[in-house]
């Protein structure tokens, strides 16, 4: 198992390299290019144009990778399917934004109606054809489970549209969601290899072609993931989890996502209770650091950083 996800790494790692050259000169001949908020703060104006949809150089490279392994290794089958069925929601919205050039997208029911069916799906083969059970394990004290009964469903919806869109307000800086999401991606990878669960071939993919896209994605980045990365990472760490039987332990190496989210709820409902004053500076919470005169590197280091303590932390548990 072990060799196995050397290779699917090695391999995954230079599909992603090998790709950048091609698709990116490719993005940006469509025109492709992102639009910067003009609420935003100032320093990004200078990367309107940026080319964006690059989640696909992801999205190819763990695809053509666990193709290789997918008949050995079934249990792949969910992980992927929430990866790039959630992969093809932000592909659409992009597509709609990018090269249609409609500034909103998918319409908000249509992208949460779209997450929902897929999340259902997921759902359903889980429960029908394997064995992976909905109760959720609790962190730090072996052999408990917090068994909701009728109830897991429901935390299982909650759990992998949260992460979906954790992951997508995460992407907000040069090399951060990339950066947060490789590190959960070697700690699933870790997991996987060491519970035998016959996962790893695609959580080993999903690491090296992370780090084949960082190449192409720090700062200053010459290509963005688009929702077609964020909400595809969303649901690989969502369905890694589940099919690992550690859904909860988003909540600790997903630390990142969690408080992105959380600032942007915090945000709003202030904003709206307060009648019109602000929390943070602006959210997500890496946009007020932003503020506070932090630079980009600085800001993905740091929530790299944690990242690793955080999944370092999950070990343990």
């Amino acid at each position: 198992m072990g060799r196995i996800g050397i290779l699917s790494v090695m391999i995954s790692f230079a599909l992603s390299v090998g790709l950048g050259p091609v698709v990116i000169p490719f993005l940006r001949k469509l025109k492709v290019g992102q639009t910067v908020r003009e609420d935003g703060p100032r320093t990004h104006l200078k990367k309107t144009g940026t080319p964006t949809m690059g989640g696909l150089l992801i999205l190819v490279s763990v695809a053509v990778t666990s193709l290789l392994y997918l008949k050995d290794f079934p249990a792949m089958t969910p992980v992927l399917f929430l990866t790039f069925g959630f992969g093809l929601i932000g592909f659409l919205d992009d597509y709609i934004k990018v090269v249609l050039h409609r500034s909103m997208g998918l319409k908000a029911w249509q992208k949460f109606g779209g997450q929902f069916l897929v999340t259902g799906i997921f759902a359903y083969y889980l429960v029908r054809y394997t064995e992976v059970s909905l109760a959720l394990p609790i962190p730090f004290w072996k052999g408990h489970c917090l068994d909701l009964g009728v109830w897991n469903l429901a935390a299982l919806f909650f759990i992998v549209l949260g992460t979906a869109n954790g992951a997508n307000f995460t992407d907000g800086l040069d090399g951060l969601a990339a950066s947060v999401t490789v590190i959960i991606a070697v700690f699933f990878s870790v997991m996987a290899i060491g519970t035998g669960s016959g996962i790893a071939p695609v959580t080993c993919a999903v690491t090296g072609a992370l780090m084949g896209f960082l190449l192409f994605n720090v700062h200053p980045a010459s290509v963005f993931m688009g929702d077609t990365g964020s909400l595809a990472l969303g649901g690989f760490v969502a369905a890694s989890a589940y099919v690992l039987e550690m859904p909860l332990y988003i909540g600790i190496v997903g630390l990142i996502y969690l408080a992105e989210v959380i600032s942007v709820i915090l945000q709003v409902t202030y904003f709206k209770c307060s009648g019109g004053k602000r929390l943070l500076k602006m959210a997500p919470l890496h946009h007020h650091f932003e503020l506070c005169g932090w630079s980009e590197t600085r800001i993905v280091a740091l929530f790299a950083m944690l990242t690793a303590l955080m999944c370092l932390l999950a070990m343990l548990g």
